[in-house]
């Protein structure tokens, strides 16, 4: 058995109500990067892309798990592999861990992200989207 760390009990009426979340999210970072102007900081864009991610990850464990994760979002792919075994490919893992590992550093620090970097972060998101909302349709 996989260690997911702290997770709490989900139906299904959550798992849809944040895959509404996560599609909120993700129109919000589509707009965010698309009416930034060249010196903007990426730093909101990419907080909101970080909250998308996880809105959605925890769409699907709540879906296929019945839980999702608490406190630790570094624990959100452990969580999502529990819930999905080989329906969790390595390319979406990598991009959900690259946007977890900049939480931290983009919400709370105080170095500024670039614009590249939240065009980056949103490139990736829209890949664990697009792959999230064909996972949940099944």
């Amino acid at each position: 058995m996989v260690r997911t760390g702290s997770a709490k009990k989900k139906d299904e009426a959550f798992a849809n109500g944040r895959l509404l979340i996560a599609r909120g999210y993700l129109k919000d970072a589509r707009n965010s990067n698309a009416v930034a102007d060249p010196g903007d900081i990426g730093n909101p864009s990419m907080s909101t892309v970080i909250n998308c991610a996880i809105a959605y990850a925890d769409a699907l464990t709540a879906k296929f798990r019945g839980e999702i994760n608490q406190d630790d979002h570094q624990a959100v792919t452990k969580l999502l592999k529990a819930a999905l075994g080989k329906q969790f490919p390595s390319k979406q893992e990598s991009n959900l861990r690259a946007l977890l590992e900049q939480k931290d550093e983009v919400q709370y620090g105080s170095r500024a992200k670039t614009r590249r970097d939240a065009e980056r972060a949103l490139e990736r998101l829209e890949e664990f989207a697009e792959w999230a909302e064909k996972q949940y349709t099944l």
